[in-house]
């Protein structure tokens, strides 16, 4: 099997995250990269239409761009590598779980892909303590796209993944869960200090909705969840045919 693939983040082009996915994808094709030219992380679904947009080539197949990593997917299926079959996003260097997904420009990349018809997955890295075993992250990486390559895309759905933190005598390979996101907020607290407010809420101390994704990563398994967008056309929100959607008038 040899797909074409367009990879992105929002963590910058020279982050070692997306070093480790290209690597991870060698062995299912050929790979476009097209990533923000800086750290974006928390950019959201955030798109940029005011401005031009200014791409350069910073290596064989290797683009950066001075936008978002929703505008890399946009720039990359329309214009750079319209032949894409794949979107992947990452590896992002910390956790995208459960509400970090509206936040998370890493997830928004992945997004966008299966907003213009393309298959789409957001990995991520959670990260308790440093140094990163990128090693690991890679090897764990190859892992999950054996899982995922092979599956029928379903239109209007993408994935998310989270690694675990590697911790002494775990598995080679931890158990892959699929599973929903956990759909609790994030713990906000706030410390003032020189009259500034600085964000001190530990994301470790995090609610977890027992079967969901924050307890499984935090418990040592990868992750896996299937996303949905918005419900198409003659459905209700429940996902059920609407009677009234082929109705004149």
């Amino acid at each position: 099997m040899s797909l074409s693939f367009l990879l992105t983040n929002d963590d910058g082009i020279d982050a070692p995250g997306l070093a480790v996915l290209r690597r991870a994808i060698a062995p299912w094709g050929s790979a476009v990269v097209l990533a923000p030219d800086r750290h974006l992380s928390g950019c959201s679904h955030q798109a940029t239409t005011s401005r031009p947009l200014e791409l350069n080539q910073v290596a064989a197949g290797c683009y950066s761009l001075d936008g978002s990593p929703v505008d890399c997917t946009r720039v990359g299926l329309v214009h750079l590598a319209p032949q894409t079959q794949w979107v992947v996003s990452g590896v992002n260097e910390g956790g995208n779980l459960g509400a970090d997904i509206y936040l998370s420009g890493t997830v928004a990349a992945a997004r966008e892909a299966s907003l213009l018809g393309k298959p789409g997955i957001a990995i991520s890295q959670y990260v308790r303590r440093r140094p990163i075993d990128w090693p690991q992250t890679e090897r764990w990486t190859r892992h999950v796209l054996e899982l995922l390559l092979t599956r029928p895309w379903e239109p209007r759905t993408f994935w998310n993944v989270n690694l675990p933190h590697p911790d002494p005598g775990a598995p080679e390979v931890p158990e892959c869960v699929f599973c929903h996101v956990d759909p609790h907020p994030l713990p906000v607290n706030f410390e003032v200090l020189d009259g500034k407010l600085h964000y001190r809420a530990r994301y470790q101390d995090r609610l977890r909705t027992p079967g969901h994704d924050v307890e499984h990563c935090f418990a040592g398994s990868i992750t896996v969840s299937l996303m949905h967008l918005v419900p198409s056309a003659g459905r209700t929100a429940r996902g059920v045919e609407d009677p009234r959607a082929d109705a004149p008038g």
